[in-house]
Order: structure tokens, then sequence, then C-alpha cells
């Protein structure tokens, strides 16, 4: 990377600008992850995601749950539909602390 250059040594780009516009969405962030296994989620959540009929994440997804995971703040706008909710469900329950003898999500009853 040249010293103008926008990017960081881990490889995402810091800045305030949009670096990039794929399928419509604008994104300073670099990496896309196309599936949901490639996220590194717990085993339940990937297991309750793939129970609900995702097989692979939408574009939105792709590009804003590692960041949001990864504490980034995130701004996501996109078309009504193209799971948006899920984005920040899927990273909210991926960074809750579960501790041993607390009840889980499963075991609640609605």
């Amino acid at each position: 990377m040249g010293a103008s250059d926008k990017g960081s040594a881990d490889g995402h780009n810091k800045s305030a600008e949009p670096s990039q516009t794929i399928d419509g969405i604008e994104s300073n962030w670099d990496e896309v992850i196309g599936s949901f296994d490639g996220l590194d989620l717990k085993e339940d959540l990937l297991r309750g995601i793939f129970a609900y009929g995702f097989e692979k994440p939408s574009a939105i997804q792709q590009r804003a749950i590692k960041p949001a995971i990864l504490g980034r703040d995130v701004i996501a706008q996109a078309q009504s539909g193209t799971g948006k909710t899920a984005t920040f469900a899927i990273s909210i329950l991926e960074k809750l602390d579960q501790k041993p003898g607390m009840p889980s999500l499963s075991s609640c009853s609605y």
C-alpha cells in the first residue's frame, strides 16, 4: 500500500468515505464473507440460522455482520427485505456471553 492508501494493516479501509460500491451497497469495509460458515459464528447460532432456512448471507449480511461482531460502528442501509434485521440480530446473538448454568434461548418458553 502506498502512503496515500486509506487501508490499514489488517486490510480493512478505515476511511469515513465509502471505498467501493458492490451490488448497490457502498462500504468502507473491504471484506465480503459469502457464507455463514465463513463468519466463524458460535455452533449453536449457526445451527439456528440453518434451521430457519437461511442458506447464504444476503449482500448486506456479507458486509455488515463481521464488522459488527468485531465491535465496529455499523450503519446499514438497504432495501426492505434484504436482511438488515437479521444482520443485527445475528451480530448481537454472537456477542452474547452465555454463562454455564444460565438458561439458553432454546429453553425459553414463548
